[in-house]
């Protein structure tokens, strides 16, 4: 079982930046393919980033809405290279949710589908003012 957990999450205003991390613990794999999924008020849970890392290539992809705004990493010094991180520039109103990384459990990647995501982490809040 992994535990995820969200932080970085907050108040900034419009044209603003956030990073917020994902820091795994628990058992680890190799193959660590994680997502950014975000879900404001009255809306579904969406994806917003994706990556996939096999030990050699890393593959990322990004949902139209935050291309060329967010940016997915992942940390792989050996100390942290269960973190995974998604720089948000540029932001805008419409950006305000509560994000949540998650693990792909998948079988195709890339996917933007939460059933192929588990071991949900609780969270982190972003409200862009305007």
């Amino acid at each position: 079982q992994v535990a995820l957990e969200e932080s970085g999450g907050g108040l900034v205003q419009a044209g603003g930046s956030l990073r917020l991390s994902c820091a795994a613990s628990g058992r680890t794999f190799s193959s660590f393919d994680m997502g950014w999924f975000r879900q404001g008020p009255g809306r579904e849970r969406e994806c917003v980033a994706a990556i996939s890392w096999s030990g050699v290539s890393t593959y990322i992809d990004y949902a139209d809405s935050v291309k060329g705004r967010f940016t997915i990493s992942r940390d792989n010094a050996k100390n942290t290279k269960n973190t995974v991180y998604l720089q948000m520039n540029s932001l805008k109103p419409e950006d305000t949710a509560v994000y949540y990384c998650a693990h792909f459990r998948g079988v195709r990647w890339p996917s933007h589908f939460e059933y192929d995501y588990d071991d949900w982490g609780q969270g982190t809040q972003v409200t862009v003012s305007s």
